[in-house]
Protein backbone atom coordinates (compact mmCIF):
# COMPACT_ATOMS: atom_id res chain seq x y z
CA UNK A 1 0.00 0.00 0.00
CA UNK A 2 1.26 3.46 -0.88
CA UNK A 3 1.35 6.07 1.84
CA UNK A 4 2.51 9.63 1.52
CA UNK A 5 3.68 11.38 4.63
CA UNK A 6 1.33 14.19 5.53
CA UNK A 7 2.72 17.59 6.24
CA UNK A 8 0.84 20.60 7.43
CA UNK A 9 -1.65 21.68 4.76
CA UNK A 10 -1.28 18.53 2.67
CA UNK A 11 -3.82 15.80 2.08
CA UNK A 12 -3.19 12.09 2.58
CA UNK A 13 -3.55 10.01 -0.57
CA UNK A 14 -3.87 6.29 -0.84
CA UNK A 15 -5.14 3.97 -3.55
CA UNK A 16 -8.24 3.34 -1.43
CA UNK A 17 -9.21 7.01 -1.28
CA UNK A 18 -8.62 7.33 -5.02
CA UNK A 19 -10.87 4.33 -5.67
CA UNK A 20 -13.55 5.77 -3.37
CA UNK A 21 -13.47 9.05 -5.30
CA UNK A 22 -13.91 7.18 -8.60
CA UNK A 23 -16.83 5.20 -7.19
CA UNK A 24 -18.48 8.40 -5.94
CA UNK A 25 -18.14 9.96 -9.40
CA UNK A 26 -19.73 6.91 -11.05
CA UNK A 27 -22.55 6.88 -8.48
CA UNK A 28 -23.23 10.57 -9.15
CA UNK A 29 -23.33 9.98 -12.92
CA UNK A 30 -25.73 7.06 -12.55
CA UNK A 31 -28.02 9.03 -10.24
CA UNK A 32 -28.29 11.87 -12.76
CA UNK A 33 -31.35 11.67 -14.96
CA UNK A 34 -31.09 10.95 -18.65
CA UNK A 35 -32.03 13.68 -21.13
CA UNK A 36 -33.07 12.57 -24.61
CA UNK A 37 -33.39 15.13 -27.42
CA UNK A 38 -36.37 14.04 -29.53
CA UNK A 39 -36.67 17.09 -31.83
CA UNK A 40 -34.78 20.28 -32.62
CA UNK A 41 -35.93 23.57 -34.09
CA UNK A 42 -33.95 26.50 -35.46
CA UNK A 43 -36.10 29.56 -36.15
CA UNK A 44 -35.11 33.24 -36.40
CA UNK A 45 -31.71 32.44 -34.91
CA UNK A 46 -33.25 30.77 -31.86
CA UNK A 47 -32.69 27.13 -30.94
CA UNK A 48 -35.28 24.95 -29.26
CA UNK A 49 -35.15 21.28 -28.39
CA UNK A 50 -37.92 18.92 -27.42
CA UNK A 51 -36.47 16.73 -24.71
CA UNK A 52 -37.68 13.67 -22.88
CA UNK A 53 -36.80 13.51 -19.18
CA UNK A 54 -38.16 10.78 -16.91
CA UNK A 55 -41.00 10.05 -19.34
CA UNK A 56 -42.14 13.68 -19.74
CA UNK A 57 -41.54 15.89 -22.81
CA UNK A 58 -40.48 19.55 -22.59
CA UNK A 59 -39.56 22.28 -25.09
CA UNK A 60 -36.38 24.03 -23.89
CA UNK A 61 -33.90 26.58 -25.17
CA UNK A 62 -30.17 25.96 -25.37
CA UNK A 63 -29.51 27.28 -21.85
CA UNK A 64 -32.19 25.11 -20.21
CA UNK A 65 -30.96 22.10 -22.19
CA UNK A 66 -27.46 22.54 -20.80
CA UNK A 67 -28.87 22.87 -17.27
CA UNK A 68 -30.83 19.64 -17.68
CA UNK A 69 -27.73 17.89 -19.01
CA UNK A 70 -25.79 19.09 -15.96
CA UNK A 71 -28.27 17.35 -13.67
CA UNK A 72 -30.92 19.92 -12.76
CA UNK A 73 -34.45 18.55 -12.78
CA UNK A 74 -37.38 19.96 -14.75
CA UNK A 75 -39.03 20.84 -11.42
CA UNK A 76 -35.97 22.84 -10.35
CA UNK A 77 -36.16 24.73 -13.65
CA UNK A 78 -39.94 25.15 -13.29
CA UNK A 79 -40.55 23.53 -16.69
CA UNK A 80 -44.04 22.52 -17.76
CA UNK A 81 -44.51 19.28 -19.72
CA UNK A 82 -45.82 19.72 -23.26
CA UNK A 83 -49.28 18.49 -24.17
CA UNK A 84 -49.37 15.32 -26.25
CA UNK A 85 -49.15 16.05 -29.96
Amino acid sequence: MLFVRATEGSVMFSPVSGQNAKRAAVRKALDRHKVYITAQSFSDGAYQARVLVDGEAYWVDEFRLSQLQQGLTPAELELTPVADD
